[in-house]
């Protein structure tokens, strides 16, 4: 599954006057924008004539601004079409810009568990743009991660059946060194062992397994002093505790061998048995070809 680097672009005017359709369930097509609105309000609103761009994903109408009073704030509308065989979830980043290009804020947006052939709508607000952008931003779609629904990770709400939370943080890079911190909550009732690495599999943007990448135990097969580093201890998480582990890489390219290797997605098992969870550390490994990964560690040791 491919999806577009930008779907679309259009001039923020009254949101909903510049829409390609309207909504199947006869609820009106202007979507909430403007103060107090909620971005999350019309999730899940089927579509009907609504034409999505071959991808899936599109931006169907913009609003705010000057058109809406001094203090409203632009807003974009979009539509999302799950072209998979099972439910996924999407993680979408609506960009805002000047007139003349400028980046001036990024929306991300978490869509959850869009069944198959599924379209959704959805609204999201600027709230951080400067007063003279006000009425004279455009929109569009920035970037759009998905993955089957049963992996997505999870930071907070309701704990998974399997007992525990395992997701990703953003991440630090600097002088081309790189490091994603995974994180795992033993939100359950039971103690939680764990013992080693996690497992891990790369996995590139159409979902495909990149198995030219060598994956190697221990942060400091990369680089010391990232934290991913030490031997391998048996845990045991009581309800409420958490552990870490690290993902460490390089982003180096070199010339004269084969292309650098861009995969957002990689697939993680706490331990053996448990069920796999997707995450998005956005992995660009250049021409490396190795990924290391650390133990875990439980938190505040």
């Amino acid at each position: 599954m491919a999806l577009p680097a930008v779907a679309g672009l259009l001039l923020l005017t009254a949101c909903g006057t510049e829409q390609r359709g309207a909504e199947a369930s006869g609820t009106p097509s202007r979507p909430a924008c403007g103060p107090g609105s909620d971005p999350s309000a019309r999730a899940g609103v089927p579509t009907a004539s609504v034409a999505p761009d071959q991808d899936g994903v599109s931006i169907i109408g913009t609003g705010g601004g000057a058109d809406s009073g001094s203090s409203a704030r632009p807003c974009a509308a979009y539509s999302l079409t799950n072209r998979e065989t099972r439910p996924f979830t999407y993680v979408v980043t609506v960009g805002f810009q000047s007139e003349s290009g400028q980046a001036l804020s990024n929306v991300e947006d978490t869509v959850e568990t869009v069944a198959p052939g599924r379209t959704v709508r959805r609204t999201v607000t600027a709230s951080d743009l400067p007063p003279d952008a006000v009425g004279r931003a455009n929109a569009k779609i920035v970037k759009v991660r998905g993955f089957p629904a049963a992996e997505a990770p999870s930071e907070g709400g309701t704990c998974p059946p399997a007992g525990v939370r395992v997701y990703a943080d953003d991440g630090d890079a600097a002088m081309g060194l790189r490091v994603v911190g995974l994180h795992l909550e033993n939100c359950g009732t039971r103690p939680y062992r764990l013992n080693g690495y996690p497992r891990i599999e790369i996995r590139d943007e159409d979902h495909d397994r990149v198995g030219s990448v060598a994956i190697v135990q221990g942060g400091e097969a990369i680089a010391g002093g990232t934290g991913a580093d030490g031997p391998p201890r048996q845990l045991e998480l009581r309800p409420g505790e958490r552990a870490h582990a690290g993902l460490v890489w390089r982003n180096t390219v070199e010339g004269g061998v084969d292309g650098p290797v861009n995969a957002p997605y990689a697939r993680v098992w706490a331990k053996p048995g448990a069920a796999p969870v997707t995450v998005i550390p956005e992995l660009d490994l250049g021409t490396t070809g190795k990924l290391g990964v650390g133990p875990w560690k439980k938190d505040g040791e």
